[in-house]
């Protein structure tokens, strides 16, 4: 099995421009929200816990984050459970509401991440590697934690593996 440092270094690679990093910021919590909303219809209230496909992703998902590391695991799952809560309160909602968040969230952030990797000039990661799809919101809890100064082991292994973030302004591209 591929470490966080594989996974998180491969996905890096993709994502070396600064405007790239920072629309992922945006249209990821987007999707992965869009997501949460979208599979959590149908589901069934069972002792007051709203059980959905949402739910069982979000299961899923926590067991790899937190087998990957157990810090940005912890992270993780706090963050997908906070996407299953807000999925649960728009799926008792009327279906155009439910619909028309879902569908807007996820739209709206594919289409910030396409404008990200336009800027990129490369394709997005999960084109190469479908884990890629799992992998991105991962990579911007890291890339939030490596801009608050922790985990420098970590960042510092990715950025030897991948190159370093490549910064651009109005004056770099003059």
């Amino acid at each position: 099995m591929k470490t966080l440092v594989d996974h998180l270094a491969q996905y890096a690679a993709y994502h070396r421009d600064q405007r790239n990093i920072i629309s992922h910021f945006i249209g990821i919590p987007m999707i992965v929200l869009a997501v949460a909303i979208l599979l959590s219809r149908p589901g069934f209230d069972i002792a007051g816990l709203w059980l959905s496909p949402a739910a069982v992703v979000v299961a899923i998902a926590s067991l790899f984050y937190l087998r990957l590391d157990r810090q940005l695991g912890l992270v993780m799952v706090a963050l997908l459970l906070l996407s299953l809560w807000a999925g649960a309160v728009a799926a008792v909602q009327s279906t155009a509401v439910w619909l028309a968040s879902g569908i807007g969230l996820f739209v709206v952030g594919w289409i910030i991440q396409f404008v990200g990797h336009y800027y990129e000039g490369r394709k997005p990661a999960f084109v190469d590697d479908i884990m890629g799809l799992a992998i991105g919101p991962l990579f911007v809890v890291a890339e939030a934690g490596f801009l608050l100064g922790l985990r420098k082991e970590v960042e510092q292994v990715v950025v030897e593996r991948s190159g370093p973030v490549c910064i651009r302004n109005k004056s770099a591209a003059a």
